[in-house]
C-alpha cells in the first residue's frame, strides 16, 4: 500500500467518525506531519515506495492528535507506549503499541480476536502524555491490555494490571481516539489486495508540493541534517533584506529574517555548521551589528533568542507582561529635591537600557544614582558598608552568588568601581567590550547587583517612597 491510497481510505474509515465528517484535508495535513517526522516516506521520488507495516501503524496513531499538524508526535508518544504488567499481560506478547498494531495488520488470528483499540494523547501522568486500551477476544473471554509511557516503570512490573485504574488521568479531560475491528479489517483488506494487485499510487503526487518546496528553501537557507541554530532578536533601523536572506559575513554563514506582522527581525545562526557556542555565537551577531550600525548609522539592539532548532524559526514579537488593577489609587507628587528628582530619573533611564538590552548603560546610570550623594572613595566606602547587609536582604540570592563569582579574589566595592563603573564610562583604562557576549553576561549580573543598591539609596537616603498610593516611605 502507498501513502496516498492509504491517506484516501482513512478519509473513507473516518466519514462517520463525529457529528461532523472529517475533512480530506484534515488527513492530507496530518500525513504531511507523519512525513516531517520521518514516520512516511519522504520525498515526491518515494511515493511509489510501499509502505511498512510500522508505516501504516504510525498514520493510525496519527489520527489521535486533536491537532492534524501534531499527528506525527501523537505517533511517536503512541507507537512507544509500554504494556502496564510487562510482557506477560501484553495482547499477544507485544512489547510496545506499535508492535501490537503490526500484528494484528499481517496476523488473521490476532485481527479476528480484536474488539476495540482506544488510544488518547492526554497527559496520562505528570508531563507524561499517551494511553490506549487494547479489547480483544481470547478463548471466549474478554480481555484487556493497557498501555502507558515507558517511564511510568512501576505500571510495567508483572501482576500490576490486576489492580490497574485506565481511568485515572493526570488531565482533567482527554479526547480518545477509537478503532474497531472493522477498521482494522478494512486497512489490513487494502494491504493485501495492494500487494496482490499492484497499481501505480493514487493522485499526481500534489501531496509532495509543500514538501518539495521546504527542502528548496532549506536547501538556499543553508540547513543541513544535524544544524543547530540560535535564533535572536533584533530591534534596528538598519538595512535589512525583505525576505529570509543567507549571509555571509566573515567566516560565518547566518540567516536573516524580515519583520512580520507577527515576527521581529531576527538572525538565525547553525551553531553546528559555524563551529560556535551559544555565547561566540552572540558575540559574532553583535560584530555584525555593530559593522550595520556604523555604515548605516542607525540603531541595532539584538534581543534575546533561544538555541536547539534543527532549522532557523522567526522570533516572536515581544509581547512584554504589564500590571493593571481594576480600582486604581494614585497619590504621588513631583519630589520637592533636585537630587530626589534627578534620581528617580536616572533610575528610570537605567532601567529602560537594562529592558531594552543596553546593559552598559544601564551599569552606568544605576552607579550614577549612588553618585548624587558619594563619589569617587566615598562610592567605594558606600558599597562597602552596605554590600553585606543587602546581599542578606536580597530576594534572589542567586544574583549575588553570580556576582562573587565574577568577582573573583577582588573585593566587591573595587570591582563595582573599576570592572563595573570605570569599565563602562571610560574607554582608554578600559577593554570592555560591548559585543563580547561574555562581557554582556558580566555586565547583566552587575547591573541586577546595582539596581538592588539604587533602590536602597533611593529609599533609605533619598527617603522616596515606592508605594503608589503615599508619599511616605516604608520602614526599612
Amino acid at each position: 500500500m502507498f501513502a496516498k491510497n492509504l491517506e484516501i481510505t482513512l478519509v473513507l474509515l473516518c466519514e462517520k467518525g463525529d457529528v461532523s465528517s472529517t475533512p480530506s484535508s484534515d488527513i492530507a495535513n496530518r500525513f504531511v506531519a507523519l512525513r516531517r517526522y520521518g514516520k512516511l516516506p519522504r520525498g515526491r521520488e518515494k511515493r511509489a515506495q510501499p509502505l511498512t507495516n510500522g508505516e501504516i501503524a504510525a498514520a493510525i496513531f496519527g489520527l489521535a492528535s486533536a491537532n492534524p499538524n501534531w499527528a506525527g508526535h501523537a505517533a511517536t508518544i503512541l507507537g512507544d507506549l509500554r504494556p502496564v504488567g510487562g510482557l506477560g499481560a501484553s495482547f499477544r506478547g507485544a512489547s510496545t503499541l506499535q508492535a501490537a498494531v503490526e500484528q494484528i495488520l499481517v496476523d488473521d488470528a490476532a485481527l479476528k480476536s480484536v474488539v476495540r483499540l482506544t488510544v488518547s494523547g492526554a497527559e496520562s501522568g505528570t508531563n507524561s502524555h499517551g494511553s490506549a486500551t487494547l479489547t480483544y477476544e481470547s478463548g471466549g473471554t474478554r480481555h484487556r491490555t493497557f498501555f502507558v509511557p515507558k517511564e511510568a516503570v512501576s505500571r510495567l512490573q508483572p501482576g500490576v494490571e490486576r489492580d490497574f485504574d485506565s481511568e485515572i488521568l493526570n488531565s482533567p479531560t482527554s479526547k480518545e481516539m477509537s478503532f474497531n475491528r472493522s477498521f482494522f479489517e478494512r486497512i489490513a483488506r487494502e494491504v493485501e489486495r495492494s500487494r496482490a494487485h499492484p497499481v501505480p499510487p493514487a493522485g499526481d503526487g500534489s501531496e509532495y508540493d509543500a514538501e518539495g518546496a521546504r527542502r528548496e528553501r532549506y536547501r538556499k537557507l543553508g540547513v543541513r541534517p544535524g544544524s543547530r541554530y540560535l535564533n535572536v532578536g533584533v530591534d534596528n533601523q538598519v538595512t535589512w533584506p525583505q525576505q529570509e536572506t543567507l549571509v555571509k559575513f566573515d567566516r560565518y554563514h547566518f540567516v536573516l529574517m524580515p519583520k512580520t506582522r507577527d515576527n521581529v527581525q531576527s538572525i538565525h545562526i547553525d551553531l553546528i555548521a559555524n563551529g560556535l557556542t551559544d555565547r561566540n555565537a552572540m558575540t559574532v551577531i553583535n560584530r555584525y551589528l555593530s559593522i550595520m550600525t556604523w555604515c548605516d548609522d542607525e540603531f541595532a539592539i539584538a534581543q534575546d533568542g533561544w538555541s536547539g532548532n534543527s532549522i532557523p524559526v522567526a522570533v516572536p514579537k515581544r509581547n512584554l507582561a504589564f500590571m493593571t488593577t481594576h480600582q486604581w489609587i494614585f497619590d504621588r507628587r513631583i519630589p520637592v529635591s533636585e537630587e530626589a528628582r534627578r534620581a528617580l530619573a536616572l533610575y528610570r533611564e537605567a532601567r529602560n537600557a537594562q529592558q531594552n538590552f543596553m546593559v552598559s548603560y544601564a551599569v552606568l546610570n544605576f552607579f550614577k544614582v549612588i553618585e548624587i550623594k558619594h563619589y569617587r572613595s566615598k562610592a567605594k566606602n558606600w558599597f562597602r558598608d552596605n554590600f553585606e547587609p543587602l546581599k542578606q536582604q536580597a530576594v534572589n540570592s542567586d544574583t549575588f552568588a553570580r556576582f562573587a563569582q565574577v568577582c573573583g579574589s577582588q573585593k566587591p566595592r573595587e570591582y563595582i568601581y573599576e570592572a563595573c563603573r570605570n569599565a563602562v564610562a571610560h574607554a582608554h583604562s578600559s577593554k570592555s567590550d560591548p559585543d563580547d557576549a561574555g562581557e554582556l553576561a558580566r555586565l547583566h549580573t552587575a547591573a541586577e547587583v546595582l539596581r538592588v543598591f539604587a533602590r536602597h539609596f533611593i529609599k533609605a537616603e533619598l527617603r522616596i517612597s515606592d508605594i503608589i498610593d503615599s508619599d511616605v516611605p516604608r520602614p526599612e
